[in-house]
């Protein structure tokens, strides 16, 4: 088992280790915390290959068939890393996530690069300004001047997808963001909770960070039109979505990242109105029902694939339930005794079938079994870490606004102003020479970008 030699090798992630070499950490003391989330993290990023010779910086390897990951688990692993930095302290893989991000950032400002619009959410690029709005809020080291700043990349963001362009236009959805950026994408006509949610989220840290009230009043309407069209149910269940022309197919799947994001962004605006009753209730009415859907026998679970196949992108979803719940009782602090016993319940049941890999303490996926099910994978790590993350976040400080101490630098304006398609330069007649070649590799890249998208919703 590993075992902490002492409390300043603890504090530096160095560990003794037996044969078994199975994770151990003693819940009730931050230092062990600390000591088992570093491991975690370390073997997280053996899935990452950005910094090597060769791959891109910030994704990891995919999408399929060229690796099992799309676009946007690459903002959300940085977001799970720059959690674990603000809670733990340890800042060893700084270079590494602040070279990531800005790698992604794309020639307009926004994490809309143009090798990914064949595949673009919505939610995909709101998880990467996740993680520039959670680096704005933790203090997180400024870029470079001549480089993208924190806050302006989660405005341009949420700009972006304020646009008419990406909404639907009129009926009982109007106004609704759509789940893919392009028409051409499969799902373009998909209302769904993930995208509309995502948008809520960043519009109420934007409003409690910047003081504009704009970004509270939009994020207010957009938790209004979500519980209008039915997508939280009056008891508080949150469903995935449903399609135009009038969004009433509702997909009852629940999965907990969208009740997740809709309670952080909640704790958001609860703490920005001081407490006010509306985002009471949505708080009360959420936490309860995340604890009876996503958490049987105090452990996390997806319910909606658990029991017969998650893919890929579903098997990251507790990590992030995990961390913002921690979030929701940094910012509400009246939830502690309602949600911390939980999670730690939960993070135990994680810890526990931590013991696979050549090194004997890779995490699987299913949790309530207590027993490592034989598969690893970045999302089951960032799982992990998010459930030993969320123990520490409520016992440091909350995040910043821009009257508080951060420092980040903002531009109202930022984003394009028109979310269209790429167009190709020109073509020239030295273009013409290998064309032959280049046809080849395009389809072959086609393929392997819109296989994903062979169902809607």
């Amino acid at each position: 088992m590993l075992r902490i030699l002492s409390p300043l090798l603890a504090t530096f992630g160095l560990f003794a280790s037996t044969a078994f070499g199975a994770l151990e950490v003693n819940l009730d003391d931050p230092a062990s915390i600390k000591a088992a989330a570093a491991l975690v993290a370390k073997d997280l990023l053996t899935f990452y290959h950005g910094d090597e010779p060769g791959w891109v910086p910030g994704i990891l390897p995919g999408p399929p068939p060229d690796g099992d990951y799309y676009w946007w688990q690459g903002g959300a692993m940085w977001g799970a890393l720059l959690d674990y930095r603000h809670a733990s302290g340890d800042t060893q893989f700084d270079d590494l996530i602040t070279t990531a991000l800005l790698f992604q950032v794309g020639p307009d400002k926004d994490f809309m690069p143009p090798n990914w619009t064949a595949s673009m959410g919505n939610d995909d690029q709101s998880f990467w300004a996740f993680s520039a709005m959670l680096a704005t809020e933790i203090g997180y080291t400024d870029p470079p001047p001549d480089q993208a700043q924190w806050l302006a990349l989660a405005q341009a963001v949420f700009n972006e997808q304020t646009h008419d362009d990406r909404r639907a236009p009129s009926g009982n959805c109007e106004w609704g963001l759509r789940w893919q950026v392009y028409p051409s994408n499969n799902g373009y006509n998909y209302i769904n909770t993930v995208a509309n949610s995502c948008y809520f989220n960043v519009g109420a840290r934007l409003a409690r960070y910047t003081g504009n009230s704009t970004y509270g009043d939009l994020a207010t309407k957009t938790f209004d039109l979500i519980k209008r069209l039915g997508y939280i149910s009056t008891e508080w269940d949150v469903y995935d979505g449903a399609h135009l022309p009038d969004c009433t197919d509702i997909n009852k799947a629940q999965f907990s990242y969208n009740a997740g994001m809709l309670l952080q962004g909640a704790a958001f605006m609860y703490n920005h109105t001081e407490g006010g009753a509306e985002w009471k209730e949505a708080l009360d009415g959420l936490s309860t029902r995340i604890l009876e859907v996503f958490f049987p026998n105090g452990t996390a679970f997806e319910p909606s694939c658990e029991s017969t196949k998650c893919n890929t992108d579903m098997e990251s979803y507790k990590g992030y339930l995990h961390r913002w719940m921690g979030n929701s009782i940094q910012l509400a602090s009246y939830l502690h005794d309602k949600l911390y016993p939980v999670l730690k319940t939960s993070a135990q049941s994680a810890v526990n079938q931590c013991t696979g890999g050549d090194n004997g303490r890779m995490c699987g996926f299913h949790w309530t079994s207590g027993v490592y099910d034989g598969a690893t994978g970045a999302g089951q790590q960032m799982d992990v870490l998010g459930a030993l993350t969320a123990l520490l976040i409520p016992g440091v400080a909350a995040p910043l606004t821009n009257s508080t101490g951060g420092t980040s630098q903002g531009n109202v304006n930022a984003g394009s102003n028109a979310p269209v398609m790429p167009q190709l330069a020109a073509i020239t007649v030295g273009d013409k020479a290998g064309a032959g070649i280049l046809t080849a590799i395009v389809i072959t890249g086609a393929l392997s970008a819109f296989a994903w998208m062979s169902m809607d919703g």
